[in-house]
């Protein structure tokens, strides 16, 4: 009897162990998940750009002559730095530097022979006065006088006509100079020589009407740049110039410029198959901010539509639909969703206005297999953020 109660117990036991193993085995096992604590700080509700931004200079000029010729100058180089005033371009013109030639020459003769009908006038003046002199003591006859009298303002007569002739030349003058200037592309402003086309020597021609081509040069002025971005036309109307922004470009993934809306465009773009989207204008606060930038970068834009000092928030990846979150329990080690009440909100920071306290832990990694309500879990990469 006693070797069977001692295998009785012993096979109890076994059995007892193997169902205990068994339940273990079949266990559910915790989730790893990301923690984030609740925090006090600034939540700000922004407006973003619905399609990438540009970086674009304030100063860009895309230049072409007025008219068709051979390319006889082109001092420029692509990447060179330019004056304002300075030539970038010429066409053949000849013919015209000719014509300013001719012009000023004529200018010059005319001068000279006003010159001489006003020094006729003057003596012829001189004379008439002298004969009427004469004429009021009766030592000149009545007809000589009168004949003195009316050459005098004759000559007065030519003289006025050629001083207006030299009017008449200057214009002409002008009109040469002015047409042998079309020949010419002259820097508006400083800059730089972004583009070049066409080579010494080469014929070039105005773009047809409706047919635009590429511009000879292209000049821009990177020393100011601003960012234009558009922004979906329902978020356009809480848009106003003088708005502080953020700024934000692919080629500096990892700075914040700040800036100010300078312009919001006053008509609605209605582009196939996009959104319809209004054009917003935003400019560095600081110029240093412009120091190793191109135009051209890609650019993102956050204005700034209001801000809360000192809010409860959570980051916004943290927050499920219909505004629900997972709260750790340290206790048990698992996690359990609640509803909250929210406020100011943005892809960063979400305003909390009911339904958590500070520094309690909700979970980070919503998206993970595994997570839901009631959950085990262990803590994978604890964030403080």
């Amino acid at each position: 009897m006693g070797r069977r109660r001692r295998f009785f117990i012993i096979s109890i036991i076994v059995v007892s162990a193997v169902i205990a193993l068994i339940v273990w085995l079949q266990r559910p096992k915790p989730v790893a998940v990301e923690l984030t604590r609740v925090e006090v700080g600034e939540v700000q509700r922004t407006v973003t750009n619905t399609r990438a931004g540009t970086l674009r200079a304030c100063r860009r000029a895309k230049l072409s002559p007025s008219f068709g010729g051979q390319i006889a100058n082109l001092p420029v180089h692509e990447g060179d730095q330019v004056k304002k005033g300075q030539i970038l371009f010429e066409i053949w013109n000849d013919d015209l530097q000719a014509q300013v030639e001719l012009a000023r020459s004529e200018k010059l003769a005319t001068q000279a022979r006003a010159k001489e009908a006003c020094i006729q006038a003057d003596v012829a003046k001189r004379e008439a006065k002298r004969l009427t002199q004469l004429r009021k003591q009766k030592l000149a006859s009545e007809e000589s006088t009168d004949q003195a009298i009316g050459l005098a303002k004759a000559r007065r007569a030519s003289c006025d006509a050629a001083k207006a002739t030299i009017q008449v030349s200057e214009s002409k003058l002008a009109v040469a100079i002015a047409a042998l200037e079309r020949t010419r592309l002259i820097a508006p402003f400083d800059g730089t020589i972004a583009e070049v086309n066409g080579e010494l020597g080469e014929y070039v021609t105005p773009s047809p009407i409706g047919i635009p081509t590429p511009p000879a040069i292209d000049l821009i002025d990177a020393s100011c740049l601003y960012v234009t971005a558009p922004i979906d036309e329902v978020d356009a109307p809480e848009i106003k110039a003088g708005m502080t922004a953020r700024i934000s470009l692919d080629a500096f993934s990892k700075e914040y410029f700040k800036g100010q809306v300078r312009r919001v465009a006053p008509y609605v773009l209605d582009v196939e198959k996009q959104a319809r989207t209004v054009d917003v204008e935003v400019d560095f606060l600081s110029e240093k901010d412009n120091a190793n930038m191109l135009p051209g970068y890609t650019a993102d834009v956050e204005v700034i539509i209001d801000s809360r000092q000192n809010s409860l928030r959570i980051p916004s990846e943290a927050l499920l639909e219909g505004n629900r979150v997972y709260i750790y329990d340290t206790d048990s080690s698992s996690i359990y969703e609640a509803s909250i009440e929210i406020g100011l909100s943005n892809w960063k920071f979400t305003e909390v206005k009911s339904g958590l306290e500070s520094d309690q832990q909700i979970v980070l990694s919503i998206d993970r297999e595994g997570v839901e309500d009631g959950a085990l879990v262990k803590i994978d990469k604890p964030n403080n953020k």
